[in-house]
This record gives structure tokens, C-alpha cells and sequence, in this order.
């Protein structure tokens, strides 16, 4: 696998190497080894995978608080997604700041976003599929988020003619506000 850091410290594009012949390829898309070696979060209790079925739908910015923030590895397997990473850790360098990747399927690109930062997405196209690794168990009453749109932030989603977002999210207070 191919680990590229990103602008928030912590969080790495990961690609994978692939192996090819004249079948096709072969490639690994997690190796807890691997992650362990970077001092990355390899523990992994859930997987989960959602559908988006619009272009222009916003999901986010989502995290889990204490005592289970979660690690997540994003991957897309149908469609594209501008893809985006904000640190919260207050402890952090990269405090406030965010990243931003597009993961698709063609790319067969993912995210890894540690504990302690928020995710967000955007999809490119219609019927987007993505599949999560997360390091530790949902738990709604620890589920928080910061507004899509924060000003403080100023993260450059993609136009489109029409956005698509979930009242919840609409309704989410600004890192200001969020920050303990």
C-alpha cells in the first residue's frame, strides 16, 4: 500500500498497489502491520457501508467524542466522493485545519482519519458507495458534528446545481461553537 499524509496530522491518503498481469490485479486494501508501522489506529470492530443515491449530497461533518472516538479507513467502491478530514484534537499542530481527497472507485483510493478529527462528504455522482473501517462501536449518544459550511473553516466544496442535506446536519454548530 501506498501511504501518503495528508495537511492533517494523522490523517493519510492510502492507495493500493496493485499487482498486475494479464488477468487483471491483485492489491491489499488493509494490512493492520502496515497501519501499526505509521503509529495508526489498526484496532477495527465495524464495518459499515452507505449508499448515497443523489450527485450533490453533503454527509457531515460527523465524530465520535470520548471515551469512543473512532479511527475510520473511507473507501468509495461506486462513484466518487470529495472526501474531507477536520482535526478537532485541540492538542494537535493542525488544530481547525482540514484535508480534502476525492476517493472513487476508479481511483480505488481511501482516507484514513483518525480519532479525534471530523468527516464529511460530498458525492460526484449518483449512487456512490462507500465502505467504512472504524476502530470502535457507534454509540448515538456520543455521536457529534460541526456545521458542512463552518466559516471558520472555509472548505471548498464542489458546486452543484442542487445540494442535498439532511436537516441534522444543517442544524450543527460551528467548530467554535462545538469546541469544549
Amino acid at each position: 500500500m501506498i501511504f501518503t499524509e495528508t495537511t492533517v496530522s494523522g490523517a493519510w491518503l492510502v492507495e493500493p498497489e496493485l499487482f498486475e498481469d494479464e488477468r487483471g490485479f491483485f492489491a491489499r486494501t488493509w494490512d493492520a502491520a502496515e497501519f501499526e508501522e505509521r503509529g495508526l489506529n489498526a484496532r477495527l470492530v465495524q464495518t459499515s457501508i452507505a449508499l448515497t443515491k443523489k450527485r450533490g449530497t453533503l454527509r457531515g461533518l460527523h465524530f465520535q467524542i470520548a471515551p469512543h472516538e473512532e479511527a475510520k479507513l473511507v473507501r468509495c467502491y461506486a462513484g466518487a466522493i470529495f472526501d474531507v478530514a477536520v482535526d478537532l484534537r485541540a492538542e494537535s499542530p493542525t488544530y481547525g485545519r482540514w484535508s480534502a481527497v476525492v476517493l472513487g472507485a476508479a481511483a480505488r483510493n481511501a482516507l484514513y482519519i483518525p480519532p479525534g478529527c471530523a468527516h464529511g462528504f460530498q458525492t460526484l455522482e449518483d449512487e456512490t458507495e462507500l465502505l467504512y473501517l472504524i476502530s470502535e462501536f457507534y454509540d448515538p449518544t456520543l455521536q457529534r458534528g460541526i456545521r458542512w459550511d463552518d466559516p471558520d473553516l472555509l472548505i471548498p466544496w464542489p458546486e452543484t446545481a442542487e445540494r442535498v442535506i439532511a436537516d441534522r446536519d444543517r442544524m450543527l454548530p460551528s467548530l467554535r461553537e462545538a469546541a469544549p
